[in-house]
């Protein structure tokens, strides 16, 4: 992997000199503040937001829908919380409607997708059924347009 592109995954995208700059404060004004966000639960983490199709050349995203029984064992909370714990587990959600968890996962390739549904997920007491989706192609991510083409293929041509 590009050693740059390394450092800003493995890092924070700018320290708290940085980011105290733009805002006019001072690093520790900033620091008292990312504590103060973090204690609270309110920021996770900081993260760059990737290209899919860079990440597409080196991983496999999958989204699996799961079917839950509840009754002795834990209830949805603990399934979940289980689920979680899997490294492959990238989120998970408690959802209303035709299943109840919608999983979010990643692998190097298809089969450990499908290893670690078939290997993992359906054993685990309570799991009824598990329906997995690839993805396929990204258009918009976090917010960003993945590929301008994309984004200006519906407009007429005399747009700008």
């Amino acid at each position: 992997m590009n050693s740059v592109l390394k450092l800003i995954l493995d890092g924070e995208a700018l320290d708290t000199a940085q980011i105290g700059k733009i805002l006019g404060l001072g690093a520790e004004a900033v620091d008292r503040e990312l504590a103060a966000l973090r204690q609270q639960g309110v920021l996770l983490g900081m993260r760059p937001v990737l290209n899919p199709a860079f990440e597409s050349e080196h991983r496999v995203r999958a989204v699996i829908e799961i079917k839950i029984r509840t009754e002795g064992v834990g209830g949805f909370d603990g399934i979940a919380e289980r689920i979680s714990s899997f490294e492959q587990v990238e989120s998970c959600y408690l959802m209303s409607g035709g299943y109840d968890l919608l999983v979010v996962v990643t692998a190097d390739n298809l089969y450990k997708v499908a290893g670690f549904v078939h290997e993992r997920l359906a054993r685990i007491d309570g799991v009824q059924g598990t329906s997995t989706h690839f993805f396929l192609r990204a258009y918009k991510k976090d917010g960003f347009i993945v590929n301008s083409e994309a984004a200006h293929r519906d407009q007429p041509s005399v747009s700008p």
